[in-house]
């Protein structure tokens, strides 16, 4: 019986270490933030998102952030009221943006050793029910087993259904948006 048992356990163990083996290369954070930023003559606008969830497949490349819409955080109450309306993004029926992704120099980077990597990364941007192809340059930083990857891009509001001709929108926004997104993995 007490042979059953340790049997059974070290099955068991074995089982869980090999598990944990082929999911150890899929780190996911839900430690990282997204901030854009609007510049007109009229107004800036600024808002964060510290509700991103991303993942990162260490050996395939795969990356995923997606970023609630109704989590960015205004200056203003009035800001955050317009950003969430049905006449901007409309996050009750949107309610997240989705970038998903491939590090397509995955060569070059080397996660398991301290050290700043350039990354260029291939994938699609998911905003407002609008699917576009977005390639773009993020720099990854892997410092005591942790794996931080940084990413700046503009976005064109009306590659994305999201624009204004006319009224206050369209002097107070800007046209292309820049957007920071940080995700840390531990």
């Amino acid at each position: 019986m007490k042979k059953t048992i340790l049997s059974l356990a070290v099955a068991g163990v074995f089982l869980l270490s090999s598990a944990f083996s082929i999911v150890g290369n899929k780190l996911v954070s839900k430690s990282g933030h997204v901030n854009f930023f609007s510049h007109t003559v009229v107004e800036d606008i600024s808002a964060d998102n510290y509700k991103l969830v991303s993942t990162l497949d260490t050996e395939t490349g795969k990356i995923v952030f997606s970023v609630p819409m109704q989590s960015f955080e205004f200056e203003k109450s009035m800001m955050q009221k317009h950003f969430n309306s049905k006449k901007f993004l409309d996050t009750k029926t949107f309610p997240k943006t989705k970038y998903v992704g491939t590090i397509t120099n995955l060569d070059d980077i080397d996660f398991g050793t301290d050290g700043e990597y350039t990354a260029n990364v291939t994938g699609e941007l998911t905003m407002h029910g609008v699917t576009n192809e977005i390639t773009e340059t993020a720099s990854i930083t892997v410092e005591d087993g942790k794996i931080t990857i940084d990413v700046s891009l503009s976005i064109t509001l009306a590659d994305y259904n999201i624009a204004f001709v006319k009224g206050k929108p369209s002097t107070n926004i800007a046209k292309t948006i820049d957007a920071k997104i940080k995700a840390v993995f531990n």
